[in-house]
């Protein structure tokens, strides 16, 4: 295990690496699985053990797709596990985001690399004095998949501020395990976002096919992915959650770390309210980037008079981004509904019709609203207050509409680049 310090790491190309599939440039949608068993992890305390445990057991492959690694504690054991996988003949093929993992040791790349992990680096990028600039269309998904067997997807990085002892600064998340048919389409997309060979889907299975989300099956356990990128499927996730919002009869419940979406989605959410659907949305008190909760108050008073409730949690950071409707139907991913992850980021989520799992969210989202959120009013709308509902005014709609103006800038497609550490260099030297 390295001890270096943490410097950014060098990536390199590979003359003798075949190109590599650039990450969400895959124009297959993937369709729903039954007979699935789902669980709920919430936090770190669930997710990690559950996650390594699977590693540990790994017989063939194991494949890792994330935006954060820290090296700390959790970091730490993520290394070590890889490791033995490796060593003991697992193929280990591990995709980390450029920007999230930015600050990796080469040293920590280096131990990983030397123990025969596929190790890739989406959009890497230098330092422009001392600052990262590599901010915009992130590899922001969190998808680990085990064997072909089982598969963990959410919003859990691999950081040690997903823990409860982290401090007032640990996160609120959420994360699913899946096992069953649906994990074959799981790793069908990791093995595509990854560049190593997957079986070809039949032409019918290819084709673009806007599967409803209306006609809800009367069988649980079932799952299907979806996922967002910047070429066939750029508007799937948010597709997804504007039909549930029409068809909701019942009630909604959201819980998502950064909400400013588009008009259309707010539109929805103020529609399903004002047809008598008990709706509730469960934000950030406590964020941990102020911009995110000034631009998510300014849709306060549009919803608020609608009768959308409206809650945040002050306890910790919320990071999660689950949602449920009705008695079946519930979404756990990487996306958050704000233009980043719905105009610019590689995200993936699963839809879920369970009604177990459906109730048990719930009671979770219960417990979270009832006992660690403060209920919003229109009081605490910026309406009246001159000086924050135009700042906020500004703010919501330069985030609203940057994903459209950042279009205008020479654009450069980002790739998943092969780390390598020079031949005879001691990895533990800074970078």
């Amino acid at each position: 295990m390295s001890s270096a310090p943490m410097e950014k790491a060098t990536v390199e190309h590979v003359p003798t690496t075949p190109p590599v599939r650039e990450p969400g440039v895959v124009d297959v949608e993937y369709g729903w699985q039954g007979n699935n068993l789902v669980e709920m992890l919430e936090n770190g305390e669930a997710y990690f053990p559950r996650v390594f445990e699977a590693m540990r057991q790994a017989k063939t492959e194991i494949l890792l797709e994330t935006f954060i690694v820290f090296e700390d504690k959790v970091g730490n054991e993520l290394q070590q596990v890889l490791v033995e996988a490796a060593q003991r003949g697992v193929r280990v093929t591990v995709s980390l985001d450029g920007f999230g993992c930015g600050e990796l040791s080469n040293g920590y790349l280096a131990t990983l690399s030397e123990a025969g992990v596929r190790l890739q680096i989406f959009d890497p990028a230098p330092k422009l004095l001392g600052i990262r600039t590599n901010w915009f269309r992130r590899l922001h998904r969190k998808i680990v998949v085990v064997d072909g067997t089982i598969a963990f997807i959410g919003g859990i990085n691999f950081s040690a501020d997903h823990l409860a002892d982290f401090g007032p600064e640990a996160k609120q998340d959420y994360s699913v395990e899946v096992q069953g048919p649906a994990v074959a389409d799981i790793h069908h997309f990791a093995l595509l976002q990854c560049g190593r060979p997957a079986r070809a889907k039949y032409w019918w299975q290819r084709r673009r096919q806007r599967r409803s989300e209306l006609a809800f099956s009367d069988h649980d356990g079932q799952v299907r992915l979806v996922y967002r990128d910047n070429g066939d499927h750029r508007t799937d996730i948010e597709e997804v959650y504007l039909q549930v919002l029409r068809s909701a009869q019942r009630r909604v419940v959201i819980a998502n770390a950064y909400f400013f979406p588009g008009y259309r989605l707010l539109r929805e959410i103020r529609n399903a309210a004002r047809r008598g659907v008990d709706v509730r949305l469960i934000l950030q008190g406590q964020p941990d980037m102020m911009v995110a909760k000034l631009a998510a108050r300014m849709t306060y008073d549009y919803l608020l008079k609608s009768g959308v409730q409206i809650f945040e949690y002050c306890e910790r950071p919320l990071h999660g981004k689950v949602a449920l409707v009705d008695e079946d139907w519930s979404t756990v991913g990487s996306s958050n509904l704000d233009p980043l992850s719905l105009s610019m980021n590689l995200e993936a989520n699963v839809l879920i019709r369970d009604r177990a799992f459906n109730q048990d969210l719930f009671e979770r989202l219960e417990v979270l609203s009832n006992n660690h959120c403060k209920a919003m009013s229109a009081d605490t709308s910026p309406r009246g207050r001159i000086w924050h509902m135009t700042v906020g005014f500004l703010v919501f709609h330069f985030l609203r509409h940057f994903p459209a103006w950042a279009g205008w800038l020479p654009a450069h497609k980002p790739r998943l680049k092969p780390f390598t550490h020079p031949a005879g260099s001691d990895h533990h030297e800074p970078r």
